[in-house]
């Protein structure tokens, strides 16, 4: 049956029982307008009729890089001049500066990619004992000494990657392997340090105090000089200066 004249049937009539309507899937519009409940419908939007008419004020209204949509008139550059290139002969050449911190990140030679007889003269690493021998400045500074040495090799393995250079990555690896070792005694140190310090602090708050009882302890006896006594004997050197003076 028809969609119109199953709903003109059903205003002539009133209203159908559910028994005598037709299946669902003859009529599925007449069983939804049944069950349906009467509830308000409106557009879902949370602006004002009004709000759309005058002078649309926002610049990038429309723009959209999803939708790929531009502004709604066409922008130009001419308020800005472009800069234009000037030839290589005419720009003024900078004279590098020879004593300037950076150079230290670079070989002696100031080539970013160091050579293989450069990067294996080196020496050993420094050993924990020696470190135990260094104050707090020296294990600071030769720390940032491992970091500049360390950044140094970094960027020399990455230029020779770039160039595709096929030697001194062994060199290179193995400079870098000995800085580490240094790297870590320095850790290793003031990891030893610190654990003093805390035992130290943590004897100190149970009330230990360090004793002196080995130490010889001054008294105003030990102070006063000797007098020799009557029976002792006067030596011979004693006898000489005595006959001298008579």
């Amino acid at each position: 049956m028809h969609r119109q004249s199953v709903l003109r049937l059903a205003r002539q009539t009133g209203a159908f029982p559910v028994g005598e309507l037709p299946p669902p899937y003859l009529a599925p519009s007449l069983h939804f307008s049944l069950n349906r409940s009467p509830a308000q419908a409106a557009n879902f939007s949370s602006t004002a009729v009004a709000a759309g008419q005058g002078r649309d004020l926002n610049k990038s209204r429309a723009v959209s890089a999803i939708h790929r949509t531009g502004p709604k008139f066409k922008l130009g550059v001419s308020k800005y001049e472009l800069p234009k290139p000037v030839p290589r002969g005419e720009v003024e050449r900078r004279h590098p500066t020879p004593d300037h911190g950076l150079w230290g990140f670079f070989p002696k030679d100031r080539q970013a990619l160091s050579t293989p007889e450069y990067d294996v003269a080196h020496g050993r690493s420094w050993s924990i004992q020696e470190l135990r021998e260094k104050s707090w400045d020296d294990l600071h500074s030769l720390w940032w000494v491992c970091i500049k040495e360390r950044n140094r090799i970094a960027t020399s393995n990455l230029e020779r990657t770039r160039l595709k250079a096929g030697y001194g990555e062994y060199e290179s690896n193995e400079r870098d392997r000995v800085v580490r070792v240094t790297q870590n005694g320095i850790k290793h140190v003031l990891r030893e340090r610190w654990y003093a310090w805390e035992d130290a602090q943590k004897l100190y708050k149970d009330g230990y105090r360090p004793q002196n009882e080995d130490l010889p302890v001054a008294t105003e006896e030990s102070e006063q000089p000797k007098e020799p006594k009557e029976s002792e004997e006067p030596t011979e050197s004693e006898k000489s200066e005595k006959s001298e003076k008579s």
